[in-house]
């Protein structure tokens, strides 16, 4: 997929014409869209010609990974020829890259040649394109590798046809930690899912994947047994690719609904199962002990060792076999992490667990947190600042949004605008991980604005970013970046475990059913003739959307998993099509038109019960259930168009 067409320029989101001084005169230079928002970036000149010949020049120590996606970016923008060097020459006869970590002589060089400074935050990154005799000079310098991977997904962004632009970018993440967690209940991801996500993970520039799905039995309910030889080298390939693309997998073992924490054997089998992962390339371990009981325990031995049952004595127990598997981890000495979900893993309120966590538990194991509820509707700074006085330590925020596998979210895909966390939270949180659908194509679009807040929840811009996420699911398509925001509406609404959603059902739609509901009631002919103009342009997009996105998204995988919600969004785009075509028959008050009406009407109503007929693809989430598309905004309107407008000898 080209990299302009992935994320490329931002394209305008709406038909509102610009005032002729705001319009870009043909040949101007403009600045790309970098995805994530970078922290600074300027336009230093014009347009950057690549030339056929490029010449790549390495400083430092090479990772493979990223001189290979260098190379894969110049080859698309039609450079036939990469050479190497192992110095940049006085005087340049061809297109050149600098390609190195901020500690190599040549990097601060070729940095200082074009005025650039690299930021000294770790995973950060100076990208510089400038003119140099007669030719360009590219410079990617990272603070570490992995700054310079990202160095390279970004140059992957704004190379455009032949060339870049003159430009400079200095940028490094808000967050340590930014990525997913697949932590939900239900059909796990299948290898080849998750290989996919990792990439996909890998063009944002997050750098962390959690392999937890609950469902995995050798992870949760048989943890205790070793995988089978097939099943681990599966997972020996994806801790592979995970690590190639500065992606940190970490694996995670849910031990908590039948661990006898004084048991040795039961510490020796999460030691066993984490050094064959640790065989495989895993440097970072997750132990899981959230949706288990501390009112009682799975052995007699716990309660002659810690007590009787309690949030306390739970506290105390889980603190005891965490600190042994984080000395083992400092023990091997490979620069692992160890995180943690507690029991208490919601909320921020002073309990006796939280305060024996807090006393007990190593300050180097990572304790996740979800918010101040298990679906928060917002996050904010000072929610954060209450987690890190209950934990004694920043948080990890497992933020439980796309995630669908519960009852409330029945019957939906979230697709709305990753929104409502308070910018500064990267001051309070040691990082944020998405815990996606069952759904992984279509989780992509609530996980690119959480990886976007991650790196900068100061320049975050949700819409825009929403936007940005259609764009790539449409390879850059105009037309299905549309249909698909269109799709996206019908399924905003973003549920909790109660019955007020965080998020609104679809808000575009709704704005034109209300304002066709006011021009009814107004009695205002002109009004309601436009209103149902409007409404009819919307009632067509939303009955053509479903077949631009089968044909046009990019991302394998998305309209499989979205199918019945795409058949459904089409029967109700034709209902609303009728509806509004019966509503202005019963207007016209000519001979006839109300028998026009009710027929058209009627239909409508035929339809309608069509869509809602249409089911879950069984077993692919948690709950099965009918599909709902707008729910709450459309299939009210319709099921009310009758009572709206009386036509001309009309019986009810």
């Amino acid at each position: 997929m080209r990299v302009s067409l992935l994320l490329g320029r931002l394209l305008l989101s709406s038909s509102v014409a610009l005032p002729l001084a705001l319009i870009a005169p043909a040949g101007a230079q403009t600045l790309p869209a970098i995805f994530p928002a970078p922290v600074s970036a300027k336009l230093t000149g014009g347009e950057l010609a690549l030339g056929k010949t490029v010449v790549l020049v390495q400083a430092g120590k090479h990772d493979p990974e990223t001189d290979a996606l260098v190379r894969r970016i110049l080859t698309a923008a039609g450079v036939e020829q990469i050479r190497t060097a192992a110095r940049l020459p006085a005087r340049l006869d061809a297109t050149h890259i600098v390609l190195g970590t901020g500690g190599a002589p040549l990097v601060k060089s070729a940095l200082a040649r074009t005025g650039a400074t690299l930021p000294t935050q770790d995973e950060g990154y100076a990208l510089t394109s400038a003119a140099a005799d007669g030719s360009t000079l590219i410079v990617l310098a990272g603070k570490d590798g992995d700054g310079l991977y990202h160095a390279a997904q970004t140059l992957r962004q704004i190379v455009t046809g032949h060339g870049v632009p003159a430009l400079t970018v200095a940028d490094y993440p808000a967050m340590p930690v930014r990525g997913t967690i697949e932590g939900f209940y239900g059909k796990p991801w299948s290898m080849a899912e998750r290989a996919s996500h990792i990439g996909f993970l890998a063009e944002l520039k997050a750098n962390t994947y959690i392999y937890s799905p609950k469902d995995e039995v050798f992870a949760r309910d048989r943890w205790r047994e070793d995988y089978p030889a097939e099943t681990l080298k599966a997972l020996g390939g994806l801790v592979d690719a995970a690590n190639r693309h500065h992606v940190n997998f970490v694996y995670a073992i849910s031990p908590g609904p039948s661990i006898c924490y004084s048991n040795p054997a039961d510490l020796d089998a999460i030691r066993r199962k984490f050094s064959a992962m640790r065989g495989i390339g895993v440097r970072s371990f997750y132990v899981a002990l959230d949706d288990i009981e501390y009112t009682k325990w799975n052995c007699p031995g716990d309660e002659a060792a810690f007590g009787k049952p309690g949030e306390k004595a739970a506290a105390s127990a889980q603190a005891k076999l965490l600190n042994a598997v984080q000395a083992d981890l400092i023990a091997a000495n490979d620069h692992g992490s160890l995180i943690m979900v507690p029991t208490e893993y919601y909320n921020a309120t002073e309990s006796p667990y939280k305060a024996t966590l807090r006393k007990e538990l190593d300050p180097r194991v990572v304790v996740q947190w979800t918010g101040t509820d298990v679906v928060p509707p917002s996050i904010s700074v000072n929610d954060a600042r209450n987690a890190t006085r209950a934990f004694g330590r920043k948080t990890l925020l497992w933020d439980n949004y796309p995630v669908n596998d519960y009852r409330e979210s029945a019957g939906r895909l979230l697709l709305a605008p990753y929104a409502r966390r308070e910018a500064g939270l990267s001051g309070e949180l040691s990082g944020i991980v998405s815990n996606p659908m069952n759904q992984e194509a279509a989780s992509r679009p609530a996980v690119m604005g959480l990886i976007a807040f991650a790196w900068n929840d100061r320049g975050y811009d949700s819409d825009r970013t929403w936007h940005a996420a259609a764009r790539y699911l449409a390879g850059g398509d105009r037309q299905v970046t549309a249909a698909l925001l269109t799709f996206f509406d019908t399924q905003h609404l973003a549920p909790t475990f109660g019955t007020h959603p965080w998020q609104p059902q679809a808000p575009r739609l709704k704005v034109l059913i209300d304002r066709t509901r006011d021009a009814l009631a107004s009695g205002d002919a002109s009004a309601q003739a436009e209103a149902l103009d409007g409404l009819a342009v919307a009632a067509e997009e939303l009955a053509t959307a479903p077949d631009l996105i089968r044909a046009g998204v990019t991302v394998p995988g998305f309209a499989a998993e979205a199918k019945p919600w795409l058949d459904a969004t089409e029967l109700w785009g034709r209902a609303l099509k009728l509806t509004v075509s019966g509503l202005a028959a019963a207007l016209d008050q000519t001979p006839g038109s109300g028998d026009t009406a009710n027929r058209l009407l009627a239909e409508a109503q035929r339809l309608a019960a069509q869509a809602e007929a249409i089911q879950s693809i069984p077993g692919a989430v948690r709950f099965d259930g009918p599909i709902k598309i707008a729910d709450g905004v459309l299939d009210i309107f319709i099921r009310d168009a009758r009572n709206l407008v009386l036509a001309s000898g009309s019986a009810r």
